[in-house]
């Protein structure tokens, strides 16, 4: 649930409103912040209004500022600092070119808060800024000169005033090269690993807050504006600084999917990693990732949901699909149409969208790491940056397309069970054919295989019954004579037949009976058919086995 400024003070919930949220959004943050003090909601309205016209928030409160007067205008003086125009403007600050006359004589800007803007809350987060400012010592991170309070009490610090353009602008206006806009880049990527170094997210770098001025004829870079900064790992200021839980810091266009979140996770340098991406971005193509108009024209929840979801195309693509903008894009970076395209085709691609990756822990983790592999790219060296793998791709498609790709799923997972299922059925129908295929081919084996014993059978008895016919008029020493005539020629099935038969006519002598046997047996352990010998009669089975 969001946390809201005390309902009772008016002022905090103007300064929030007008601070974090943009106009169309008003009407919702007052819905959450006031609940159901229906007065408090339409006083602030009236506020926000006033505000919207260009009144002063005395003019537009009446009772606001308690009677303090607008005193600070171009003209006035404050200290040592006269006043000489209005340079810039804030939700909560005024930002005025001013002369310094003493201790030395220059122009600075001279940041004072606004009348009525003096909240706690406010001035917590502009101490903050000056804090952080103070803390830093880089020729391209503007430096503070000096503070104090104004005789009406209202703190303001002063800056060196950098008399220069955004950097978008800059570029574009004196037609630098890509390679040039790189060049640049990478020296504002320094800037902010400095900051980083010393312990201050920026949380809303954008063209606005990256001036450019020449030094020397050289544009110079220097990064402003650090009131959304957040410290790292130290307190900036003694003040209570609270950033309202489901409040956006930045700048939507440019702002990290993790700011955008507003969840409880914290923030850290690769937030500023991520709005470097998008400056790079423009500064290569001429166009942020997500077009600024369209996220200004969308309602809160979307805005956010476009912020952490909506995946950039390549800037290669981008300027392809630029139609007749691409010209001046191109001519804006002297070159044509054709070349930009293939300049920006493969590395630099890659290089950019690493900086730009939803997930934190896939972006750079340091500025000076973005920094040098651009440095690599332009020396011809290879870059650390390289195309998604596969199967990251499909995991953001799925994130992407959470409920196209469960219902794809179920319909597959059903088509695929059919498949299995049918598949597995007509496996089992094909193991049981098989199967039956096996037993009824074994049956045929068998019944052949008997077929055969039988048939061997009978033509062993046949050939016993010649032999025992033609072996009547033969004495059994003529037959052994035979059987061993057919053993040399080896017919050892034949000899034994003849064997076995002179057995059966030479029964009256026993020792020339043994010698039958002995013969017979021998025989018939090598006999290939011994079905044929042993049809004969019970004393060849003696002898076989003797």
């Amino acid at each position: 649930m969001n946390r809201a400024p005390d309902k009772k003070d008016a002022k905090e919930i103007f300064s929030a409103a007008i601070e974090y949220y943009m106009p169309h959004q008003w009407e919702a943050y007052l819905v959450d912040a006031c609940g159901d003090d229906e007065a408090l909601r339409q006083r602030v309205r009236e506020l926000l209004e006033a505000h919207r016209q260009g009144d002063s928030f005395l003019d537009g409160a009446g009772k606001a500022t308690e009677g303090q007067p607008v005193t600070e205008r171009p003209g006035s003086q404050i200290g040592p600092y006269k006043l000489l125009q209005e340079i810039g403007e804030g939700g909560f600050g005024v930002v005025y070119m001013a002369e310094q006359q003493e201790p030395v004589r220059r122009k600075v800007a001279l940041k004072i808060i606004k009348p009525g803007m003096d909240t706690k809350q406010v001035i917590a987060r502009f101490e903050a800024e000056r804090q952080a400012l103070a803390m830093m010592d880089h020729p391209n991170i503007a430096k503070v000169l000096g503070a104090g309070a104004t005789e009406s009490g209202r703190p303001f610090f002063v800056m060196e005033l950098v008399k220069g353009v955004p950097v978008t602008e800059f570029c574009d206006s004196n037609k630098l090269s890509t390679q040039q806009r790189l060049d640049l880049f990478v020296t504002v990527c320094h800037a902010v690993q400095h900051a980083h170094q010393k312990g201050v997210i920026h949380r809303d770098i954008k063209p606005s807050n990256v001036m450019v001025t020449l030094h020397d004829n050289k544009p110079m870079p220097v990064i402003i504006d650090f009131g959304v900064s957040k410290a790292i790992s130290h307190q900036l200021t003694e003040k209570t600084l609270f950033t309202a839980y489901g409040q956006m810091v930045g700048t939507p266009a440019y702002m990290s999917p993790e700011q955008a979140q507003m969840s409880r996770m914290d923030i850290d340098t690769r937030s500023d990693i991520y709005s470097l991406g998008v400056l790079l971005y423009e500064l290569l193509t001429g166009s942020t990732p997500l077009d600024a108009q369209q996220l200004r024209g969308t309602a809160y929840a979307e805005m956010q949901r476009m912020i952490r979801e909506e995946e950039a195309p390549k800037p290669s693509t981008r300027v392809s699909t630029l139609g007749k903008a691409l010209s001046k894009i191109a001519q804006d970076r002297g070159t044509d149409p054709k070349r930009l395209g293939q300049f920006l085709r493969g590395d630099l691609d890659w290089i950019v969208m690493k900086a730009l990756e939803k997930e934190r822990s896939r972006r750079y983790e340091t500025a000076n790491g973005l920094a040098n592999d651009i440095e690599r790219f332009l020396n011809d060296e290879a870059v650390e940056a390289c195309p998604p793998s596969l199967a990251y791709q499909v995991r953001k498609f799925v994130g992407r397309n959470r409920g196209l790709v469960t219902t794809a799923s179920m319909v597959m997972a059903a088509v695929l069970l059919g498949i299995v299922g049918t598949t597995i059925g007509m496996l089992r129908a094909r193991h049981d054919a098989g199967v039956a295929r096996t037993a009824l081919t074994e049956a045929d084996r068998l019944r052949v295989e008997k077929e055969r014993e039988a048939e061997l059978a009978m033509r062993a008895k046949r050939e016993a019954d010649r032999l025992r016919d033609e072996a009547k008029s033969q004495s059994a020493e003529h037959l052994m004579m035979r059987a061993s005539a057919e053993r040399d020629r080896g017919d050892v099935t034949l000899a034994a037949l003849l064997g076995a038969e002179a057995l059966r006519q030479d029964s009256g002598d026993p020792e020339r009976e043994l010698n039958h046997r002995l013969r017979l047996a021998a025989d018939l352990r090598q006999c290939p058919r011994p079905t044929e010998v042993l049809f004969h009669d019970s004393r060849v089975l003696d002898a076989r086995f003797s």
